[in-house]
């Protein structure tokens, strides 16, 4: 991280330019959003873990939208592992620019972060932060990795959990620093915050309490039981396609606002939020800034796995055998583009239960506008990694349900079927096949013969992906009529499978 700061400082040292910060943004172009509130009179009602490019390009200026109305829910942003973040925006006071991509990007700064902090280099200063009673949320975006969890709460063995269960009061995990915020409240009888995952984790809110309760339980039950009584976990899921920051990023950013800005971040202008409203300690109106509350937090999950996630595996497979690179190369295919749209229209959103207030056509829209988009250059090669571990959840399962409710599976398992052409075809390469189930996927690949009957029993012999509808006779059939309707995989047998799947009854 220091070589990348050192090259941006000898980059703003050649260029002569100013650096964005309050000072500067009186200066800025006018086609230029900025923040439409006095910084000056915000105060910190947040303390945020992890403040990498998606948090600041999503829920940071979710929060912009609001401090003009409610200055007192401005973020402290806590870095646990690098001082990349505070190093590169602490001289921007904070400040930072997102570029939303669609044509050509536009541009707003983002003053929501009114302090950073390293966390192994200022721990006194987070743990007031985390004590104050003026901090009513704690949110993360960590990874699952960092939550070091284990089936029923936290890992005890890991060194992380491990060293913070010896030493409370010098945290290095997240748990351990939200314990470790929460004991100074009780102590100092100042009500506990409320903490929201914000990682793309499935139940993250109950994983998260059961993670805080289960590390508090081993320092102090009566802390555990505390924390239970008071401190709510709110569920949450999250969505917008986030590119990491680029040198490219920096200077068109640098061009368009004639300052310079050492860490700039962009996404899509798409963006989704949807929070469970259990907050005990207050929150902002986030719903004024377009957030979903929603007590059915896992009914958007679903609907985002099997309408955003399974067309994404069926564009990854499908336009990789024809030979294309991105999701909208693949989206510039009549044959793969209508095929998507009616897998999703009429495949798969019939099969949902679906949250209140849910509307599944605009939905399906955005996501196909989404798709369409030129300025996000997503890989199909990249969401084709780890197909053994998505497809079940992303298109099995809308299969299964599917089936028990007797409507077509043809076009579903077109989908399904992709995936096993594209192992076979990445085995004869003599390609890598990015997958936990690599060896017996390049197994079976290798050993295909192009039998629809032969090939289709061999790769349904992989329980740990097809069990159980690998025993449904109709699954079976289905499957084999699409292997069979694929061919050797090339873009011309493709194409011909995807018109005929695109005219099927439903």
């Amino acid at each position: 991280m220091s070589n990348g700061l050192d090259k941006r400082r000898e980059t703003r040292a050649a260029t002569g330019l100013p650096r964005l910060a309050d000072a500067t943004l009186a200066a800025l172009p006018a086609q230029v959003q900025r923040p439409a509130y006095d910084r000056a009179a915000t105060t910190i009602g947040i303390v945020h873990f992890g403040p990498g490019a998606f948090h600041r390009a999503h829920q940071a200026a979710y929060l912009d939208d609001l401090l003009a109305d409610e200055p007192g829910w401005a973020i402290c942003a806590v870095s646990l592992h690098s001082a990349g973040v505070r190093d590169a925006l602490q001289p921007q006071d904070g400040l930072y620019t997102l570029a939303l991509l669609d044509g050509p990007p536009r541009l707003r700064v983002v003053g929501a972060i009114r302090e950073l902090r390293y966390a192994p280099q200022q721990r006194d200063a987070v743990m007031a932060r985390l004590a104050d009673p003026a901090v009513r949320l704690v949110t993360l975006t960590i990874t699952e990795k960092g939550y070091c969890l284990s089936p029923d709460g936290v890992d005890a063995a890991h060194p992380d959990i491990a060293h913070d269960l010896a030493t409370p009061d010098a945290p290095t995990s997240a748990i351990g620093w939200l314990v470790a915020g929460l004991r100074q409240r009780r102590a100092a009888g100042v009500a506990p915050y409320t903490m929201l995952s914000c990682d793309n984790l499935a139940d993250n809110g109950l994983r998260l309490r059961r993670a805080v309760l289960d590390f508090a339980r081993r320092l102090d039950p009566a802390l555990a039981d505390w924390i239970g009584a008071g401190a709510s976990f709110p569920r949450s899921m999250v969505d917008s396609i986030t590119p990491a920051s680029d040198d490219a990023l920096r200077a068109r950013v640098a061009d368009a606002l004639g300052v310079d800005d050492a860490w700039p971040v962009q996404r899509e202008p798409y963006a989704q939020w949807v929070v469970e409203d259990d907050f005990r300690a207050g929150r902002p109106a986030f719903e004024r800034a377009g957030v979903v509350m929603s007590d059915d937090i896992a009914g958007f999950d679903r609907a985002k796995l099997r309408l955003l996630n399974a067309p994404h595996s069926a564009l990854a497979y499908l336009g990789s055998l024809m030979g294309l690179g991105t999701v909208a190369e693949a989206m510039g295919d009549a044959s793969l583009a209508g095929f998507v749209e009616r897998l999703m229209r009429e495949d798969i959103a019939p099969t949902l239960a679906l949250p209140e207030g849910f509307e599944p056509d605009a939905y399906i829209t955005a996501i196909l506008e989404r798709f369409r988009n030129p300025a996000i250059a997503h890989r199909l090669s990249q969401i084709a990694w780890d197909g053994s571990q998505k497809l079940p959840v992303r298109l099995l399962g809308t299969i299964a349900d599917a089936l028990a409710a007797d409507r077509s599976i043809e076009r579903l398992s077109l989908a399904v079927a992709g995936w096993l052409r594209f192992v076979v075809r990445q085995t004869r390469a003599g390609e890598a096949i990015v997958d936990p189930m690599a060896d017996a996927l390049t197994s079976t690949g290798r050993d295909a013969t192009g039998d629809a009957q032969r090939d289709i029993t061999a790769f349904l012999a992989l329980d740990a992906v097809f069990a159980p509808l690998s025993s449904d006779p109709r699954f079976v059939a289905a499957m084999e009529r699409a292997y069979a309707a694929l061919g050797e995989g090339d873009r011309a047998a493709v194409a011909s499978a995807l018109t005929a799947a695109s005219g099927a009854q439903s």
